[in-house]
């Protein structure tokens, strides 16, 4: 686990080393020093810090003035700051040190239990922060493992779709060889025809082959690409499932770029799109249409997907990107959660979901740019 950062900040040397020695006495940390507030404003640019012990009385910037600088700065504006002093031990310094934003005062001479006891609290909850990040990223880790399994199932189911037809085809074009040789009409225009309509069919079997080999390509990188051309390729992969369902579907597709790992966006959709699928359904909806529309605003280029299922209840609404939570009822509530961190992560873009008039409306805000 990543250890606990300390800055000692004074500008004499023997008091950082008698505190050094004393904090390393008890503590398993790393320490960080500075004899001035400009060195100390070095390292926190280049280190993480997790808390500050500096003294008041230094040379050229002192205590609060170097305090007060950090706060106007986002990287170390949070950092908890303990003031330690000699001299600004009144009641009307140690207010100006805690109005800064300071969490204890310590005077001189430091007594060794009372610094061990606040610096254990500050400790204690750093290691508590960093299990909970870790349980936490573990917990993505899983969900994302489970959503890519459960998409890649999903995904064979598609494939197996894509690829019977073409095969049914070629059987059906087989057995026609068969029947003309036995009724010995083969000639040179069905052969020809022959050789045009299975060779046809192979480069879609082919095709479509390529396709699923880029969607589970794990050498992803975040890229510039064409969203209008990510879409059609998503709508391939799903083959004939519009015609099967019986769905209508409605494209505006502007042709505008995005930034950011482009298989990715292919999951986002294929995700959206059976649930929208799943939900006509299980709802029996008779006119069924899917509308996905792109369109630029900003420096974003935003995708819309819109189906008219009737959309979901307000309090499933605010959940549907939750963990583990799920409308179907064998649902296993990690494909929406994985599209909320494809978009935050592989694009460092916007969701949002509402329903309208007709169904369930996602708002996708993608970067155009790196």
């Amino acid at each position: 686990m990543e250890k606990f950062a300390l800055l000692l900040v004074d500008d004499v040397p023997e008091n950082i080393y008698s505190l050094r020695m004393m904090i390393e006495d008890s503590f398993d940390v790393n320490i960080f020093t500075a004899l001035s507030a400009q060195e100390g404003i070095e390292i926190l640019m280049k280190e993480n810090i997790d808390l500050i012990l500096t003294d008041v009385q230094m040379p050229e910037i002192d205590g609060f003035e170097f305090i007060e600088y950090l706060k106007n700065i986002d990287r170390t504006k949070n950092i908890p700051v303990i003031f330690i002093t000699g001299i600004y031990d009144k009641d009307e310094y140690q207010t100006r040190g805690y109005n800064l934003g300071a969490v204890e005062y310590i005077t001189k001479p430091i007594h060794d239990i009372l610094l061990n006891s606040k610096l254990k609290v500050y400790i204690d909850i750093f290691e508590k922060q960093k299990i909970d990040e870790a349980k936490i990223v573990s917990k993505d880790k899983i969900l994302i493992h489970q959503s890519r399994m459960a998409t890649m199932g999903e995904m064979i189911g598609v494939i197996s779709h894509q690829l019977k037809q073409p095969l049914n085809i070629l059987s059906l074009y087989c057995c026609d060889v068969k029947s003309n040789f036995k009724l010995n009409e083969l000639d040179e225009n069905f052969i020809n025809e022959f050789s045009k309509n299975t060779g046809e069919q192979i480069k879609f079997l082919s095709d479509t082959i390529d396709n699923f080999r880029d969607f589970f390509n794990p050498d992803k990188q975040k890229r510039d690409f064409s969203i209008k051309d990510a879409i059609e390729r998503s709508l391939r992969l799903l083959g004939n499932q519009f015609v099967v369902n019986q769905i209508k579907l409605n494209l505006e597709l502007s042709d505008l770029n995005v930034y950011g790992i482009e298989t990715e966006l292919d999951q986002v959709i294929l995700n959206i799109i059976n649930n929208a699928i799943d939900a006509f359904k299980e709802r029996e909806i008779k006119n069924k249409e899917i509308n996905i529309t792109v369109l630029s605003k900003g420096t974003y280029t935003i995708l819309i997907i819109e189906d008219n299922a009737g959309g979901v209840k307000l309090e499933s609404l605010e959940k549907l990107f939750d963990p583990y939570y799920t409308t179907k009822p064998y649902g296993t509530g990690t494909g929406l959660y994985m599209v909320k961190l494809v978009i935050k992560n592989s694009f460092s873009g916007d969701l949002k979901v509402n329903n309208s008039e007709k169904g369930l409306r996602y708002i996708i805000a993608l970067p155009q740019k790196r």
